[in-house]
């Protein structure tokens, strides 16, 4: 039978001795309980709010469960419960492991300079434009600060060796899979936009088969169509990435890597500033995974430049 987001996952493995240490073994849990590869049991509400505690930019937050409750819009109930479900004797224990890492990390610097002296709109429009770049250099920070080497690693080499590329994202993060496609053709062949011409996601993945890989990109509020992308592609054979927020995603269940990039900030939608900055770097690590085919693809693009007479010096 089919998990449903009103059911809760469930895992196949025996429990560890310990629960998590500190936010970074918190993260791979919560990773794991998606994928249905952990020993807890967690409904959709409290997976929702553990990945939103996780994504918590100022740690001030996590000093008292009342405040840690409003700030994930829950009840202090619910954190109990989670944390006891985790393995957790109570709070004092769950918020130890949050807290863990941040107090020996600087943190979120720019985000709390930036709530705490710019957090009004009637401020001078200079300021209000470096809180939000404050914003977006914390979360690029974070990002750095939780990467995960090895589903990193995983996912440029799945990209590298694979027949086919698609990338998939809607709305705001078409543009930025229609970025990632532009970057990732510079060096490799057969790297497309999924449904770019309109001719239906159905019958694009249905055009690819095992060896392929599918990259699918999307944040809370998880957009339906690439939610069920990911999943279609999954079930097709295809290898799927998520490029996402939380461990909590529902790309998350579907893919065989993923790569999360934090985004909030005082923009008035979705924050794709990391995004771009994760872009780069996969465009980059995939250049740098052979050198020599690059080389020689970029080599190339060049001459085919050249040809075309495309730049003006």
């Amino acid at each position: 039978m089919k998990k449903t987001d009103q059911q809760p996952i469930t895992a196949n493995r025996n429990p560890p001795d310990s629960p998590p240490a500190n936010i970074e073994e918190l993260r791979a849990l919560l990773i794991e309980i998606t994928k249905g590869a952990a020993p807890h049991s967690l409904g959709a509400k409290s997976r929702d709010a553990f990945g939103r505690i996780l994504d918590l930019q100022d740690s001030t937050d996590l000093l008292s469960i009342t405040t840690l409750s409003e700030r994930v819009k829950t009840n202090p109930s619910t954190i109990t419960r989670l944390a006891k479900s985790l393995g957790y004797p109570g709070f004092g224990a769950f918020q130890k492991a949050l807290l863990a890492t941040r107090l020996q990390q600087p943190g979120s610097f720019y985000l709390n300079q930036a709530q705490s002296a710019l957090s009004n709109a009637d401020q001078p429009i200079k300021q209000r434009a470096a809180q939000l770049c404050h914003e977006n250099q914390a979360n690029i920070d974070r990002f750095v600060e939780n990467l995960d080497p090895n589903s990193f690693e995983t996912a440029i080499r799945m990209i590298a060796e694979a027949r086919r590329v698609t990338i998939y994202g809607i709305c705001q993060f078409h543009s930025l899979a229609a970025f990632l496609a532009y970057g990732l053709r510079l060096i490799r062949a057969d790297v497309s936009v999924l449904d770019a011409n309109g001719l239906g996601v159905a019958e694009e993945i249905a055009a690819m088969g095992s060896g392929d890989v599918c990259i699918v990109i999307s944040v809370a509020p998880y957009s339906r169509q690439v939610v069920a992308a990911s999943q279609v592609a999954h079930e097709q054979g295809l290898d799927v990435i998520a490029i996402t927020d939380l461990g909590s995603s529902p790309l998350v269940s579907h893919s065989k890597a993923a790569i999360f990039a934090p985004h909030q900030s005082s923009f008035i939608s979705n924050s794709i500033t990391s995004f771009f900055a994760v872009a780069e770097c996969v465009i980059n690590a995939v250049a740098a995974f052979d050198f020599q085919q690059t080389e020689q693809a970029l080599i190339a693009r060049q001459n085919l430049i050249k040809r075309l007479n495309i730049e003006d010096r």
